[in-house]
């Protein structure tokens, strides 16, 4: 439980919120240790992560999104991960990330990517043996894996759209409690900006409270949230 709450805090609070939308700021310290947290859910390094959700904000539920359920269920949910070439060639070759490229941390990450896949389950094997490999590797990138693709693929195509944001992203409360409040996506892609995804008080957004907690002990700064007058214009489109 360990290793799969340090990793989706790792994706969902670093590469997500923090790297990919900016919604808080962090000392670069703790920056970097939430993303090298993220490296080890084992979806890629920042750079690509973040280039590839950008992209996919860019043009969502469009052709040239790299994984919408418009090309089929199982597509968005985990066999666009095998079209990397073509996201890469259509997403401009991270053009959208000069802000991590141009820190050595991230471009570091990048290059030596291998080296700590390969050496995270060198050091499972060592202290806890086989059994480390299995929940440490197995079971440990399972949840996360699909905790991630879950948002892809369920979020939209099953769920409530409490706003029109021109897309098919949906809020589905269960996703919202399995990836720790990133299946309140139809709220993410009406503000994508915000630090909070559960916007009422009943959606439960793990990840929100974490960033809470360090706003409240001075480690978040800049925490944007989306104000009660964009919420209500934003309400005020839906009925045109």
């Amino acid at each position: 439980m360990i290793g799969i709450t340090t990793t989706l805090f790792g994706i969902n609070l670093s590469y997500h919120r923090n790297l990919s939308h900016r919604s808080f700021k962090l000392p670069k310290y703790l920056e970097y240790l939430f993303a090298y947290f993220g490296l080890l859910a084992l979806q890629g390094d920042p750079i690509f992560w973040v280039s590839t959700h950008r992209y996919h904000h860019k043009f969502a539920d469009k052709d040239e999104d790299p994984h919408s359920p418009i090309q089929g269920f199982w597509f968005s949910h985990i066999s666009w991960i095998f079209n990397y070439n073509k996201i890469l060639h259509e997403g401009g070759y991270y053009k959208n990330v000069a802000d991590l490229k141009k820190q050595f941390y991230y471009r570091f990450l990048q290059k030596t990517i291998v080296f700590h896949v390969l050496l995270l389950p060198v050091l499972l094997y060592k202290f806890g043996g086989f059994p480390f490999i299995v929940w440490g590797m197995g079971v440990r990138t399972t949840v996360t894996y699909h905790s991630t693709f879950m948002v892809n693929s369920i979020c939209h195509i099953w769920g409530h759209q409490a706003w029109n944001t021109g897309d098919l992203s949906k809020n589905n409360w269960f996703v919202g409690l399995f990836a720790f409040g990133e299946g309140w996506h139809n709220n993410h892609h009406a503000f994508e900006f915000s630090a909070r995804h559960g916007l009422e008080w009943w959606q439960i957004d793990m990840t929100w409270y974490i960033i809470q907690l360090l706003e409240r002990v001075g480690l978040a700064t800049d925490v944007k949230l989306p104000s009660e007058t964009l919420k209500q214009k934003m309400l005020n489109s839906n009925n045109f």
